[in-house]
């Protein structure tokens, strides 16, 4: 069997969340040379600029100009996008109720405490039974 060198290449979904996690860390625009000096994993230039470009396609990154080039940031918190995705599987089921009863069925005791509270401070004051 030959070792074509794949068993050591990471998974392309674990890298973009590490790319997600220097940004966040940042706390400030990247351009993807300090993107990839940050992973520390001597990636080639062009591997760091399509990721950042894919996510700011995607819109989970903004890109400002900086220089001849770009400076990426993230477009939310890692919340804030956990949420969105909820939200676009959400909308993109016709059945949303039968989702959304589902989903509310699965949760711990725990979390549907958190999720009964969260509603009952969405609500304005006028608003509750």
């Amino acid at each position: 069997m030959v070792d074509d060198g794949r068993d050591a290449r990471r998974p392309h979904g674990e890298l973009v969340a590490d790319v997600l996690a220097v940004l966040w860390a940042a706390g400030g625009p990247m351009t993807p040379q300090q993107v990839n000096a940050s992973l520390g994993r001597g990636l080639a230039r062009t591997t760091v600029a399509t990721i950042l470009i894919r996510l700011h396609e995607k819109g989970t990154l903004v890109r400002i100009r900086s220089g001849r080039g770009f400076a990426y940031l993230a477009a939310d918190d890692a919340a804030g996008l956990a949420a969105g995705r909820m939200r676009r599987e959400l909308e993109g089921d016709p059945s949303r109720e039968l989702v959304l009863k589902r989903f509310v069925s699965s949760l711990s005791e725990g979390d549907e405490d958190v999720l009964r509270r969260l509603l009952l401070e969405s609500e304005g004051p006028g608003e509750r039974a």
